[in-house]
């Protein structure tokens, strides 16, 4: 089985710089309403055009404000340094 890539902009790579909404949504693994909510409540970086409905995404901000959030790091190369720490 192959292994996800350790840094989780690896796989993002496959993504457009200027993303829509679903795939915004596929990027980070939320559900498409979850995110437009997001949005309206200013907990995201996402851009309107001028006069437009359309909402638009850069891919590097997005992965950029993934990792400025606060949490667990639970990205396979993070279990891979708690192992190497629980057998020293």
């Amino acid at each position: 089985m192959a292994k996800p890539p350790a840094d989780p902009a690896a796989g993002a790579s496959r993504f457009p710089e200027i993303l829509d909404t679903a795939l915004a949504a596929e990027l980070l693994h939320m559900h498409v309403e979850y995110v437009r909510r997001m949005v309206r409540e200013d907990r995201i970086p996402a851009h309107r055009p001028p006069g437009g409905r359309k909402i638009l995404f850069l891919r590097d901000e997005l992965i950029e404000w993934v990792r400025s959030q606060p949490g667990e790091d639970r990205s396979p190369s993070a279990a891979e340094r708690y192992d190497e720490k629980k057998e020293s």
